[in-house]
């Protein structure tokens, strides 16, 4: 887990697709976290990612850096515990112009049963789970 928690901080932006439907839906995200031995992601309950999470929790990130790429598939299973959230802020202070562990709109997400692939043009894919 830690190999792919250190891989997206260093990407800095990865981009997490859900599924609306029978559409998939990207869009770039930035926060990754480590929270009680697992990684977790953020997002306002209003929006529609975390709708669809809520929907399917089947999800999959993608981020690219040093010529290297990984796609991490996985479940998404919302926390709403204060500590969670309070743990994601704390490490990411600039959302908290937005996002608060009291409000009724921070929601924060563990992935579980995870794949991860990291892929390049040089060398053989090299799969992790968690």
């Amino acid at each position: 887990m830690n190999e792919v928690l250190e891989f997206l901080k260093k990407a800095g932006t990865y981009y997490l697709a859900t599924v609306d439907g029978d559409q998939a839906r990207v869009r770039p995200f930035g926060t990754i976290h480590e929270f009680e031995g697992k990684l977790y992601i953020q997002t306002g309950k209003v929006k529609d990612c975390a709708k669809q999470m809520n929907a399917n929790p089947n999800i999959e990130i993608c981020a690219f850096t040093g010529g290297t790429w990984v796609r991490v598939a996985g479940k998404a299973i919302a926390d709403d515990r204060r500590e969670a959230k309070a743990s994601m802020l704390d490490a990411y202070p600039s959302l908290r112009n937005m996002y608060s562990e009291d409000d009724d709109n921070t929601i924060v997400y563990y992935l579980k049963d995870v794949t991860a692939t990291f892929s390049s043009f040089t060398s053989e894919p090299k799969v992790v789970t968690f």
